[in-house]
């Protein structure tokens, strides 16, 4: 054991010193968080701009009217719309307005629309449109004004089946006509809310930290395991070989640092970004701390495979390249990638999704318990990847 820890400290220190080691394990992947966080800055906050809305109907509808009423409350729900009403003897002036930019939306809701209402037929001649302006301002009040209209429809069918139903449901004639008044005169509520899918999503700015950690994790690990090869190629690695040790504890020494590093550099990244970008946040960090250790040893047990079948340090460091950025980009570091189909499915073994993922877990409030399958996942990923390093055609001058 003592000697394993000379063997793990002597490379720790050589690592520390190596400028190189610390600009890819800390300062390039904190760099790029921040330059690409202000560069997307402000995309996750929707603004919906001021927008017009001119509206035909009937002033005697009731159920017409309760549906304007909708729309003149929207400025309650943070929405600045400025509704017009246009009288429905003049409702060719709404799709005019449109036209010629007066109005981003308009609404026509045709006379009688309380009676189709109540025969079922509710949505028929309702007459949504939209400006070439309206922008998703628009979006919004032609989304409310349909869903509005359906919602009151499902009621007015809930209102028929009642009246048919008769005495069977309990109900009185004078009541059916009491709650269908009361459906015709009412206005539906609307409310404004701001909704963030959890379980297993982070804010734009932590997958950017996320990402960018994950990505440049394998280059932090690969600097402290393929050194082998260059050690070989100095000769240092013949002279250790000749001291009286198992042959077992170089390589695992070249681990333990890696996993030493891969943890450092990984948590010092999380930690940067969720205190000094604005909306960054991986929940409990002992749970997080559980999650870097295993995705740093799944990317440890690449660098094996690397190992195994590189000839010479520089065909290492290609393949470290060329897989740390496969690996990266298709595990989300620079963009959301799918998680549906068999291609979905396979990406979730990348260790670089399954931070991604263990961190959208962990951000919304799950514990160790949460995390286990993204845990197991990796576990896996490990296991397969050392089999795979170990099955794999030893060369002449193995390691």
């Amino acid at each position: 054991m003592r000697a394993l820890l000379t063997l793990v400290g002597h490379d720790l220190r050589q690592h520390l010193r190596d400028r190189s080691m610390l600009l890819f394990a800390v300062v390039i992947p904190l760099s790029l968080a921040f330059v690409f966080s202000l560069a997307f800055s402000g995309i996750e906050d929707v603004a919906l701009d001021p927008v017009t809305v001119a509206v035909s109907a009937a002033e005697q509808d009731e159920a017409a009217q309760a549906v304007v009423a909708t729309l003149e409350g929207l400025p309650e729900q943070g929405v600045e719309a400025d509704v017009r009403r246009v009288p429905l003897a003049q409702q060719d002036e709404v799709a005019a307005q449109v036209e010629d930019g007066t109005a981003g939306v308009g609404v026509v809701l045709p006379e009688g629309f309380g009676v189709a209402l109540s025969a079922g037929d509710g949505t028929a001649g309702v007459t949504v449109r939209l400006g070439p302006d309206a922008g998703l301002s628009g979006d919004v009040v032609a989304s409310l004004v349909a869903s509005t209209v359906a919602r009151m429809d499902a009621d007015a069918a809930a209102l028929a089946l009642a009246a048919g139903s008769g005495e069977g449901a309990g109900l009185t004639g004078a009541q059916v006509d009491a709650l269908a008044a009361e459906l015709a005169g009412s206005r539906p509520e609307v409310e404004r809310t701001g909704a963030r899918v959890s379980g297993e999503s982070l804010s734009l700015s932590s997958g950017i930290v996320a990402g960018q950690a994950g990505m440049f994790l394998f280059f932090t690990v690969g600097f402290a395991v393929l050194t082998l090869l260059t050690e070989r190629e100095w000769g240092t690695l013949g002279r250790v070989r000749t001291m009286p040790l198992p042959r077992w504890m170089v390589p695992v020494s070249k681990a333990l640092v890696a996993l030493l590093l891969g943890v450092t550099s990984t948590t010092v990244i999380l930690l940067a970004g969720a205190f000094l970008l604005d909306g960054v946040s991986f929940g409990s960090w002992p749970v997080v701390l559980l999650l870097v250790v295993a995705v740093v040893a799944a990317a440890t047990s690449v660098m094996f495979i690397i190992l195994r079948v590189a000839a010479t340090s520089e065909q290492a460091s290609l393949a470290m390249s060329v897989i740390a950025l496969t690996l990266g980009v298709s595990g989300g570091s620079f963009f959301t990638v799918p998680t549906e189909g068999w291609v979905g499915r396979l990406l979730t073994v990348n260790p670089v999704a399954a931070l991604i993922r263990g961190l959208g877990i962990t951000s919304g409030g799950g514990g160790a318990a949460a995390l286990a399958p993204v845990l197991l996942t990796l576990l896996a990923f490990t296991a397969g990847a050392l089999l795979v390093a170990r099955l794999l055609p030893a060369r002449r001058d193995a390691l």
